[in-house]
């Protein structure tokens, strides 16, 4: 019986391009970006793009017409999710990205009498 390193189909030595990717990737000064799937992401326009990977500049491209949350961008590109996130967080890190968090509205008080007339003319219904 042959085995897989027979066939010519070891693993050994072979190494996700994702992997190699995201251990490269920690922020000057060693500190981790929080960045999660909503957050809202936007070209600075001040920032430069000289020695950037071709995956990071193609997020660039991405977001360069407008604002873009990092699932989308992960969507778009066809990376996983944790990539995408470490990516991102090395832009933001270097201030070629701006990052926003998603807006979500504040919950406001309602008028008790209000919904009380409101829940009365639906029992009426």
């Amino acid at each position: 019986m042959a085995t897989a390193a027979g066939r010519g189909h070891t693993r050994r030595g072979v190494v996700r391009s994702h992997t190699v990717l995201a251990a490269q990737l920690l922020p000057p000064g060693g500190t981790v970006i929080p960045v999660d799937m909503a957050t809202l992401l936007s070209v600075n326009p001040d920032a430069g793009h000289e020695g950037l990977s071709t995956p990071a500049l193609r997020l660039l491209a991405l977001c360069a017409p407008g604002v873009l949350s990092v699932a989308d961008v992960s969507a778009h590109l066809h990376m996983p999710g944790g990539v995408t996130r470490a990516l991102v967080a090395d832009l933001v890190g270097r201030h070629i990205l701006l990052a926003a968090d998603p807006y979500v509205p504040l919950a406001q008080t309602h008028d008790v009498e209000f919904l009380e007339r409101l829940l009365h003319g639906l029992h009426r219904l």
